[in-house]
This record gives structure tokens, C-alpha cells and sequence, in this order.
């Protein structure tokens, strides 16, 4: 492999990073509704297992009430039952061919419970970084010795790899600034 092909996989991977703890993100509720909040949800239903976005159609009218609205109106219980299941915090109210999942008003201390779980998420993004950086220095250093780049070139791509990493690291405090500010405001 060479060193060009190298950066590039660093990219990707420092990209993949950053994307995957702005998912992770996505997955703590602040307190204002969002389709995202249950639409990962798992239901048993038709035999199988399947994710709430694919059987129901999911809606926030305001931004205290997520409002699930099941295709199929004989899973509506099977919903329910698996929106209590997830443990999310949520009481779902079933409403004729809908269900109505309100949105608590969150404590302090649960707001400053989810900061944490946020700095956690954030560390697992800036660990995945660093180890995409191990592995293109790693792979740049056996390219070094199997003489396909020379000393001066090794140098010059791990200051792009280092580059890369400072990057996607900033952009994961740049989301977790955002992502605190956002749990932190009443």
C-alpha cells in the first residue's frame, strides 16, 4: 500500500469517527422531541424482530409529544410494549390508531447525568481517532522499511496523519460543546 492510499484510509477513518459519535449524539435526548429518540427501537412483530422507522411512520407535532403512527394497525400494541421495553424513560399513550410518546421535562441532575454519558461518548470518538492514526503511522513505518517511501516522506505523512487527527478531535469538541450547551439549556 502506498502512502497516498494510506493518508486517504486515515481520512476515511478519522471521518468515520467524527460521524459516528455525531450519531451518538444524536441518540441523547435533550429534553425536546425527535423522531431519532425511538426510531431505533426493535419490535417484535410479523414473527421477527424489526426497527420502529420500518414498520410506523414517526412524527413530532410539538416539541413535547413524538407521535408513532404503526402502518399496520395490529403491531400497535407490539409498539407499545417495545417503547416501554427500551427503558428509555418514556410512558407511550395509546390514541385510537396512534401512539403519543410525551416527552419528560428533564431534572438537573439527569441533564448533568447525560453530560457525562456525552464526554464518554466523545472520549470513544477521539479513542477511535487515535487508533486510526496508530494504524496509518504503523502502516506508513512498514512502508518506510520496505523502502517504498524514504525517511524525508515518512516525516512529511505523519505530519498529515497528526493533522488529520487534530481535526477530526476538534471537530468532536466542537460536538460536544454543542451537544452540552444543547442538554445544559432549560
Amino acid at each position: 500500500m502506498d502512502a497516498d492510499e494510506i493518508i486517504l484510509k486515515a481520512d476515511d477513518g478519522m471521518s468515520k469517527a467524527t460521524e459516528f459519535t455525531q450519531k451518538e449524539f444524536a441518540n441523547i435526548h435533550t429534553g425536546k422531541a425527535s423522531p431519532s429518540m425511538v426510531d431505533g427501537i426493535s419490535v417484535e412483530a410479523y414473527g421477527s424482530t424489526v426497527k420502529l422507522r420500518d414498520i410506523s411512520a414517526i412524527t413530532t407535532p410539538d416539541s413535547r409529544l413524538i407521535k408513532i403512527q404503526p402502518w399496520d394497525q395490529s403491531v400497535i400494541k407490539d409498539v407499545e410494549r417495545a417503547i416501554i421495553a427500551a427503558n428509555l424513560g418514556f410512558n407511550p399513550n395509546v390514541m385510537g390508531q396512534s401512539i403519543q410518546v410525551p416527552i419528560p421535562e428533564l431534572s438537573k441532575e439527569r441533564r448533568q447525568d447525560l453530560v457525562k454519558v456525552a464526554h464518554g461518548i466523545a472520549e470513544e470518538g477521539r479513542v477511535r481517532a487515535r487508533q486510526v492514526r496508530r494504524d496509518a503511522m504503523d502502516s506508513l513505518k512498514a512502508a518506510e522499511k520496505a523502502k517504498e517511501i524514504s525517511e524525508d516522506d515518512l516525516k512529511r505523512f505523519e505530519k498529515d496523519v497528526q493533522k488529520l487527527t487534530d481535526t477530526a478531535t476538534a471537530a468532536i469538541a466542537d460536538q460536544l460543546k454543542k451537544k452540552e450547551a444543547d442538554l445544559m439549556t432549560v
